[in-house]
């Protein structure tokens, strides 16, 4: 009965114009199931909006399962706290993979139909401590052949690879911090390079993680902890400590500067989108501070940020507002609430946000056993993408199983055309054409 719905949901939306791709041919959307033998599942997405398996290539890596190091819990949607774990190359001739469990990176050549070819998989550098690695975010810079890992635990929380003309991988000694000497434990979320190549920016959520900072008898987390001055302080980054985002300058070799800590203008400030069409100009999202914020960079690499653009919250606080996807023509934005188990959607127009449509689409259930951090059962979405016409976006819901294609309307509003079943709570990154 499942796949009979699903077919006549495909029939229905084929017949809709206001669903057709505007360039008539669809494209390509990669997933990594993040399991523990880790592979990457290429779908085609047809003209409609809709989804079909074509491959299943493995990446020669691990990754985690349903285990989640950042909280230690055994199954758990969201594994890493992160965000671009499966990235292209802008000219689409490679794709990139993080293996978050044993700490490594696999790069593919992106063939004929956007099938793929697995060229290398090597170790960032990080040794594996526990049950799994936490490579978890990538970020690629052409002009310099540099591939930049990002993993949830430090010290070293960055490390570079060389990327040859050929994809192949070369791991580099130079390793980086998004510690400071007060906060030995940070977690960032993700790197994102400026669109000019010359900064790093990196998001982070927790000052502590939960696998730190412990949980109560009852398993809900603990999230405020005795600061150094004996006061209960927040766990979350940027809370109210501004020093969310941390800036590295790229050098002419690829290599990275001194970290500059910024403030990200609210509570963890996990993922970074710069807009397609004004290079200067980025949103944040907050996983506590629930909202979005419209924020600048300088040509010396200072930040700034507007006022944070709320999301109702009156299902409770903390809603985790963590990943975001910004339209092709700057005008829409799309926010997963991961504690929410939805979307919510907002207008861009010039230099201010405002909420479109909150939610924008029904909540998706999941199986019941998981929480948000606000208390509610919620089916773990994480990563998005946006098709390269706006005319479609495509969710993770990992608790329950689904990878999840809407219709985008004009009014913010997301209609789903198409589900395909995806493996249980683990898989991570978004990346297609």
């Amino acid at each position: 009965m499942a796949k009979e719905k699903e077919m006549s949901m495909s029939n229905e939306a084929g017949m809709s114009r206001e669903v057709i791709s505007s360039n008539g041919r669809g494209g390509h959307l990669y997933m990594q199931t993040n399991e523990v033998k880790n592979v990457i599942i290429h779908y085609h997405r047809s003209a409609n909006g809709t989804l079909t398996e074509v491959e299943r290539v493995a990446t020669g890596g691990a990754g985690s399962g349903t285990f989640k190091p950042i909280s230690g819990q055994d199954s758990a949607p969201n594994s890493f706290e992160g965000a671009g774990s499966v990235i292209l190359s802008p000219d689409r001739r490679f794709l990139f993979a993080t293996n978050g469990g044993n700490n490594s990176v696999s790069s593919f050549a992106v063939g004929e139909q956007g099938r793929l070819t697995l060229i290398d998989t090597k170790p960032t550098g990080n040794a594996v401590e526990g049950k799994s690695g936490t490579a978890k975010s990538l970020a690629y810079s052409p002009s310099k052949g540099m591939l930049y890992v990002v993993h949830s635990f430090g010290p070293d929380h960055i490390r570079l690879m060389s990327v040859s003309s050929d994809g192949k991988l070369t791991p580099r000694m130079e390793r980086y911090t998004a510690n400071t000497p007060e906060k030995p434990h940070r977690v960032p979320t993700q790197a994102v390079l400026s669109p000019d190549e010359k900064f790093l920016l990196v998001g982070t959520t927790f000052d502590l993680p939960i696998a730190i900072s412990g949980t109560y008898p009852d398993g809900s987390p603990i999230l405020w902890v005795p600061g150094p001055d004996g006061k209960q302080r927040s766990v979350a980054s940027n809370a109210p400590d501004p020093d969310g985002i941390v800036v590295f300058r790229v050098n002419a070799n690829g290599t990275l500067s001194d970290p500059s800590f910024q403030d990200g203008g609210g509570g963890s400030p996990f993922y970074i989108a710069f807009l397609h069409n004004r290079p200067d100009t980025f949103i944040l999202a907050y996983a506590v501070g629930d909202g979005v914020g419209l924020g600048r960079i300088d040509e010396n690499g200072r930040i700034g940020v507007d006022k944070v653009v709320p999301i109702d919250t009156k299902r409770g606080k903390i809603a985790e507002l963590c990943w975001l996807s910004v339209s092709p023509d700057d005008r829409f934005l799309y926010a997963t609430v991961f504690g929410y188990s939805n979307v919510s959607s907002f207008h861009i127009d010039g230099p201010e946000i405002r909420v479109a449509k909150d939610p924008a689409c029904p909540e998706i259930e999941g199986d019941g056993t998981f929480r948000g951090l606000c208390g509610d059962v919620s089916s773990g979405p994480s990563d998005s993408w946006v098709s390269p016409d706006g005319a479609f976006f495509y969710q993770i819901y990992g608790n329950a199983s689904k990878l999840v294609g809407y219709a985008t309307k004009p009014d913010g509003s997301l209609e789903e055309v198409t589900s395909v079943a995806i493996p249980y709570n683990s898989p991570e990154g978004l990346a297609g054409f």
